[in-house]
């Protein structure tokens, strides 16, 4: 049985790792909550009281926490995974960071004889939980094909985007500039048909069958007319920091962003307005300013 290690429990990780259980594999994760440690043991894992020793009983180690300060801190910080990973294991990293930051802790990792794989995942927390993750993943074939079993028990589909570290992140933040974008257009025509009469579910139905028919638009479109705007997996804060990333990057690249760049203006606004609430509560402004409100009949 294949020692698997995991590095942050929260609504993504504990996904992960429910799925890595049942797949079969030894289990060993950490998370400074104590609560999620727990969880993690009532599933049937083994938790860990620091990264040092998620990598001393694994052979491959999943980092799914939220930026690249906390990356480097559980890679390379005190009690971190390389002071106790063997040549040969692997890092595989899940969390979205700037591509810059995965390929600074790159160079200690090789240095030590540790494999890397860069690969952040789409589908949030309901393709954590269900195993169905996209995943953007760019290592050497060997290293790829070594960890592939792991893979498949947290996704679905699993893409080789290159060997370049690094590269995984830039698809990453090219996705999430197209998602985010994606979101505020269909924020702003709710709001828009809502306002000048028409039914929130005559648009739903009316949207589902279109070109713009998709699961995120029937997800998000579902949870504004219900009106939950918590506890549903997409946290503002995570949607605000990828979409930070994608802006930083075009800046770095020299590439226009003109509807990116609304985009991350609005969340930017929303998480000023609704800091603990999830990505669809952007919609609240712009109810707020046409003074309408997107709701079930």
């Amino acid at each position: 049985m294949k020692r698997v290690g995991i590095v942050g429990l929260g609504d993504m990780g504990i996904g992960l790792a429910k799925n890595l259980l049942k797949s079969g594999f030894d289990l060993t994760g950490f998370d400074i909550r104590e609560d999620r440690r727990q969880q993690l043991v009532d599933l049937g894992g083994k938790a860990a009281g620091n990264c040092r020793e998620v990598a001393a009983a694994a052979v491959a180690v999943f980092v799914m926490v939220l930026n690249g300060d906390q990356v480097k801190e559980v890679i390379l910080g005190e009690s971190g995974l390389l002071e106790a990973l063997t040549p040969g294991s692997t890092i595989i990293i899940t969390a979205t960071i700037h591509p810059s930051e995965i390929r600074e802790v790159e160079l200690p990792i090789v240095a030590k004889g540790v494999n890397l794989i860069d690969s952040p995942v789409s589908g949030g927390k309901s393709g954590a939980d269900n195993g169905t993750l996209t995943l953007m993943a760019a290592a050497k074939k060997e290293v790829l094909d070594d960890c592939r079993d792991v893979l498949e028990a947290i996704g679905q589909n699993i893409f080789h985007v290159g060997e370049q570290i690094g590269t995984g992140q830039t698809v990453k933040a090219s996705l999430q500039a197209l998602i985010g974008a994606s979101y505020t257009a269909i924020f702003e025509s709710l709001v828009l048909g809502v306002k000048a009469g028409v039914k929130a579910e005559t648009l739903y139905e009316v949207y589902s069958t279109s070109a713009v028919a998709s699961p995120l638009f029937k997800n998000c479109a579902k949870l504004i007319m219900e009106r939950r705007f918590k506890g549903t997996g997409s946290h503002m804060g995570t949607m605000y920091k990828d979409i930070s990333i994608s802006m930083k990057m075009a800046k770095e690249q020299g590439a226009a962003m003109f509807t990116a760049a609304a985009a991350y203006e609005l969340f930017q606004a929303g998480k000023s307005m609704f800091p603990d609430e999830d990505v669809w509560s952007v919609v609240k402004l712009l109810e707020q300013i046409a003074g309408t409100e997107v709701k079930q009949s």
